[in-house]
């Protein structure tokens, strides 16, 4: 084989993989901008709950996950106490945990690049790069949707915290909508992958429901993840 041919056969062998790297790549813009625009509704829910604006920047530069962020905020502003508050969103931030188990083998990072890659683990991330077909990918997919979402999110909840006082009540503007769409819109494509899917969100939304009244914030949330327990020891016993 010639050397012309060598290389018009690499070429053709890589076109794939950077066709979707770059698939990847607008996947994650377009998620990460999308969602970063929830950021106003923590702003300004984050003030109106008591927060300053300076404390509300700084969890969003800190914590950096979302459901967390929202759950402390609905705490302080319910009369709740910051230890309280505290807890329900650690325990709803450790779902992120398991997705960087999840991810570990996929981004292989190294050395301090881990704390840096583990703060971006969240949701959104974890959802755009495992919808990837391959490592490549889903790496391209994981650094455009974490670094187009931190910075979106943290320009909007410096925006929504200082506009907070004209907004008045987020509710009534309806910016409270956004997080839980962004959530929905995420969720979507998993529930038409089959009906295993959606009988494990079905469950876990009734046990959250259930919980809900029962439990401390962010409780319902990690107890609903045992309704996929049944779907993956199934799995289990087929492989």
């Amino acid at each position: 084989m010639s050397t012309t041919e060598a290389e018009t056969e690499a070429e053709e062998v890589g076109a794939p993989d950077e066709a979707a790297r770059k698939s990847a790549v607008r996947d994650g813009l377009g998620v990460g901008i999308g969602v970063g625009v929830s950021g106003l509704a923590f702003g300004a829910a984050a003030v109106t709950s008591g927060l300053t604006l300076a404390q509300a920047c700084v969890l969003s530069l800190l914590a950096f996950t979302g459901a967390s962020q929202f759950a402390l905020a609905g705490v302080i502003g319910g009369g709740g106490g910051l230890v309280a508050g505290s807890m329900g969103a650690v325990l709803i931030g450790g779902r992120n945990a398991l997705y960087g188990m999840r991810l570990a083998q996929t981004l292989r990072v190294r050395g301090w690049r881990r704390l840096v890659t583990a703060h971006a683990v969240i949701d959104e991330s974890t959802a755009v790069a495992t919808a990837q077909p391959g490592p490549a990918a889903a790496r391209a997919g994981f650094r455009a949707t974490a670094i187009s979402l931190y910075l979106a999110w943290n320009v909007t909840t410096l925006l929504g915290a200082a506009g907070a006082a004209r907004l008045g009540d987020p509710d009534v503007v309806g910016l409270d909508v956004l997080g839980p769409a962004a959530f929905l819109a995420l969720l979507w494509p998993r529930l038409t992958a089959g009906r295993t899917e959606v009988r494990v969100a079905l469950a876990a939304a009734a046990i959250a429901i259930a919980a809900t009244p029962l439990l401390s914030p962010g409780v319902p949330v990690m107890l609903a993840a045992v309704a996929a327990l049944p779907a993956l020891i199934r799995r289990t016993g087929t492989s």
